[in-house]
C-alpha cells in the first residue's frame, strides 16, 4: 500500500516553491509562503524525512549540453518470462534514456529520450530496436515543443502545485 502523507497549504506553497528553485533561501521562502524561517525549514526537513521531496536535484539544458531534440518512443515487445526485465536491463544501459516507464496498454514502454540530431535517433533505433528480436513494434513522437516544465508534479486533486 502506498504511503500517503497530509499536506496543508503551506505544504503546497513550499513545494511550489521548490520545484520552480530548490535553491531559493529559507528567509524568501518565509516571506513568499507566510511562515517564518524556522517553520519552513522545520517543513522542508519534514518534507524530506517523508520522502515527499525525494530529491534536490538541477534540471540541466538539454540544448548547451548538445542533446536538443526529443524523443518519446511507444514500445511494444514479444513477451517471454523474462523479456520485460531483460528490455528494462537494456534500457538502464542507454545514457540517451531520460525516462523509461513499463506501461499498461497498447505499449509495454514509454521512453523519453535526448539526443542530438535525427541521425543520433536513427542510430539508436538501430541499436535498441531493430537488432532487439523481442521488439515487435516501435511509434517515435518527436517533441516541437515543450508545454509544461519538467517538474511540474501533480497534487492530490490534479492541480499543479
Amino acid at each position: 500500500m502506498t504511503k500517503t502523507v497530509e499536506l496543508d497549504h503551506f505544504d503546497h506553497a513550499l513545494l511550489k516553491e521548490m520545484q520552480r528553485d530548490n535553491q531559493t533561501p529559507a528567509r524568501i521562502l518565509a516571506e513568499r509562503v507566510g511562515l517564518s524561517q524556522s517553520a519552513v525549514l522545520r517543513r522542508l526537513r519534514r518534507l524530506r524525512a517523508e520522502g515527499v521531496i525525494m530529491a534536490d536535484v538541477s534540471v540541466v539544458s538539454p540544448e548547451i549540453l548538445g542533446v536538443p531534440v526529443t524523443v518519446h518512443v511507444l514500445v511494444s515487445i514479444e513477451h517471454g518470462s523474462r523479456t520485460a526485465g531483460e528490455f528494462s536491463r537494456k534500457l538502464q544501459s542507454r545514457p540517451e534514456i531520460r525516462h523509461a516507464s513499463y506501461v499498461t496498454g497498447g505499449a509495454d514502454f514509454v521512453l523519453h529520450l535526448q539526443v542530438e540530431s535525427m541521425a543520433a535517433y536513427a542510430a539508436f533505433a538501430r541499436e535498441v530496436f531493430h537488432d532487439d528480436p523481442t521488439v515487435s513494434e516501435y511509434h517515435t513522437y518527436i517533441a516541437m515543443r515543450e508545454v509544461v516544465g519538467p517538474v511540474a508534479q501533480p497534487f492530490a486533486g490534479g492541480a499543479r502545485i
